[in-house]
This record gives C-alpha cells, sequence and structure tokens, in this order.
C-alpha cells in the first residue's frame, strides 16, 4: 500500500515462516526486507491506550514500525493532509521516509512497538514542533 503524497510510505510485508508442525511462525528481517541499513533498534511497550507516542519528524533518519503485539495507529502527516494505518500484524511494518510528521496512538493492551531506524540518535535530526516542520515542509 503506497501513500504517494507520503514520500513513498508504506506497509511492507515481512517473510513469514509457518512451522509444518503447528509450533507457530517465524518473521525475519534481513537486508533486502527493508531499504536501510539498521543502526538503532528500540521498542515501545506498557503505553497507555490514552498515551501518543511520537509527535515529531525526521530531517534524515528513516524508520520502520512494527507491531510485535497488539495493535496501535500510526498518523502521518505530509504538511497538507493526514492519514491513519492501523499495525496490527507482526510480519507487516510501516516504512516512514524522512520528512513526515509522526504519531503513534489508540495502543491496545499488550502492543509492542519495535522501532528500526536508519541513524544513531541524533537530536539535531528531529523536528519536535509541528510548526517548525510546516517551515521545513516549505523549504
Amino acid at each position: 500500500m503506497k501513500h504517494p503524497d507520503f514520500s513513498n510510505a508504506t506497509v511492507l510485508s515481512i517473510p513469514k515462516i509457518s512451522d509444518p508442525d503447528g509450533r507457530g511462525n517465524l518473521s525475519v528481517i534481513e537486508k533486502d526486507t527493508i531499504p536501510f541499513v539498521i543502526k538503532r533498534v528500540y521498542y515501545l511497550y506498557d503505553v497507555p491506550s490514552t498515551s501518543t507516542r511520537g509527535g515529531h519528524a525526521h530531517k534524515t533518519l528513516q524508520q520502520f514500525l512494527i507491531a510485535l503485539s497488539g495493535s496501535f495507529d500510526v498518523v502521518l502527516d505530509n504538511g497538507k493532509e493526514r492519514i491513519s494505518i492501523t499495525l496490527n500484524r507482526p510480519d507487516r511494518g510501516l516504512l516512514i521516509p524522512n520528512g513526515i510528521w509522526r504519531e503513534l496512538e489508540n495502543f491496545s493492551s499488550g502492543a509492542v512497538c519495535l522501532s528500526l531506524v536508519s541513524a544513531e540518535y541524533d537530536e539535531n535530526d528531529y523536528i519536535r514542533e509541528y510548526e517548525e516542520y510546516l517551515n521545513f515542509k516549505k523549504d
């Protein structure tokens, strides 16, 4: 699923290997699964359903979000419109390129959000104020 006005924000399938003996599934992320080298991994958990996470954009960093357990909504904003994408399957992830404002909300009980990113933490890469983001999009 592509959202052209959102700079190729895309839900990607993650390869899933089902055990023929019914012992569950295994998913693998390798170099061809996502279009960047993973430099940092973190995860969100025990997020109250009324809380919102994110609320920022990145100048250069790319991000890949996966709902390892439970579900949550990712609201993407390109400065002109907003869309909401529900993540609720561990074999699908949302690729968020740089320059897109994102907010995570509506976490289900037990939700775990895995984030794979293209760079180590750099506060200078964050745009944390929405008005600053709108100015960044104009440049």
